[in-house]
């Protein structure tokens, strides 16, 4: 299998399943369309990832995503400097905002292609200028959407979601594993997946 995506995060989580698999990052052009959504901007940019890495690995199984973060109906990218980091996140305290992933699993040989779209409502904790400056002065939120990561000191400042915790990691696990097992991608074997027959064990802590 093919990730068709350079974040870390992402490698991370697929790897602590205990699958192996192969990175390319897809080259698109990651700006949303005129008058498109923020959920079909995820879906697409998930999917032409996925397109554009399989079209030279034919045989192979591609996964590609998207992952935006939404607040009154605005996309929160990457914050460009410490300033705007600390006023996407005074913006977010106490409040709600939604991650979008958009996902699609690619094998252009047997000619499969499904992608889902799975979005997390996410509540902020009120906190005072203090903390979110002491975040910020941390440097996590720089290289982060919605300038925060949840799976860090981030997640400091989340009171609670409402669906997939993966998700706004950067990859909703449940939903993704759900199509590689119904395509036959992984199967499950006593003890293990197995990933394009080849049996693959979860790890576990001593």
């Amino acid at each position: 299998m093919i990730l068709a995506s350079a974040s870390p995060r992402r490698k991370t989580l697929l790897q602590d399943l205990g699958l192996e698999f192969k990175i390319i990052e897809a080259q698109i052009d990651e700006k949303p369309h005129g008058g498109e959504t923020p959920e079909e901007f995820a879906l697409r940019a998930g999917c032409e990832k996925a397109g554009e890495v399989s079209r030279g690995n034919h045989t192979s199984w591609v996964l590609g995503a998207d992952t935006v973060v939404v607040y009154g109906g605005r996309i929160l990218g990457k914050p460009r400097n410490a300033e705007k980091a600390l006023s996407v996140l005074l913006a977010l305290s106490g409040q709600k905002h939604l991650v979008h992933t958009g996902f699609c699993l690619k094998n252009a040989a047997e000619k499969v292609s499904v992608s889902r779209l799975v979005t997390t409502e996410v509540y902020f904790a009120p906190f005072a200028k203090e903390i979110a400056a002491a975040y910020v002065f941390s440097g996590e939120p720089l290289d982060k959407a919605g300038a925060y990561g949840i799976q860090g000191a981030g997640g400091a400042l989340v009171e609670k979601i409402n669906g997939s915790y993966s998700n706004v990691v950067g990859l909703p696990l449940v939903e993704v594993i759900q199509e590689m097992l119904r395509h036959k991608v992984v199967e499950p074997v006593q003890g293990s997946l197995s990933l394009e027959s080849r049996p693959l064990s979860f790890r576990q802590d001593d």
